[in-house]
């Protein structure tokens, strides 16, 4: 997806009660106005988001829709990326899944400098631990290399290659 300078500026007359209705709604999806109305506007950023975290219902093809997700998320500014991942996702296919996607939004959000939305919070971390390799000997430098939102939900992974999660 090629990033777009945003260089251009829409101005409304609302009543003050319609702004005050705006920014309450914008804070609880926690996005800024600008994003919140661009969502509602234009919601095809997040139509594409919420399509690609259904796409994760195929469990045999699960990590090539995380991968997808990955591309997605990682392709997009930091205004897109509010603007895609605003709408929290109806559910997950498993709580791993929901937790990875998760770990996702939250991992991209900290690349672009911008505050992961409210509905991350939501999901449960996973009881269990995860590893992404069965080798035994693998899980200390999986413990100390997973990235911060990764481990935070119990999911230790490496992704020094490629960046990809």
């Amino acid at each position: 997806m090629a990033k777009e300078s945003k260089s251009a500026q829409l101005q409304i007359r609302i009543s003050p009660a319609q702004k005050a209705a705006l920014e309450c709604a914008a804070r609880k999806s926690g996005l800024d106005m600008s994003a919140y109305v661009l969502n509602l506007v234009l919601p095809e950023l997040s139509n594409t988001f919420l399509a690609k975290v259904d796409a994760c219902r195929d469990q045999e093809a699960i990590r090539y829709a995380l991968a997808d997700l990955n591309a997605f998320l990682t392709s997009l500014s930091a205004g897109e990326l509010l603007t895609a991942v605003s709408g929290a996702p109806t559910s997950a296919p498993t709580e791993f899944a929901a937790n990875y996607i998760a770990a996702m939004v939250e991992q991209a959000c900290n690349r672009a400098a911008v505050l992961p939305p409210l509905w991350t919070r939501s999901v449960t971390p996973l009881r269990e631990p995860y590893f992404g390799s069965a080798l035994n000997s693998l899980r200390l430098y999986l413990l100390t290399h997973s990235p911060p939102p990764f481990r935070n939900r119990n999911i230790f992974i490496d992704s020094s290659i490629g960046g990809q999660v």
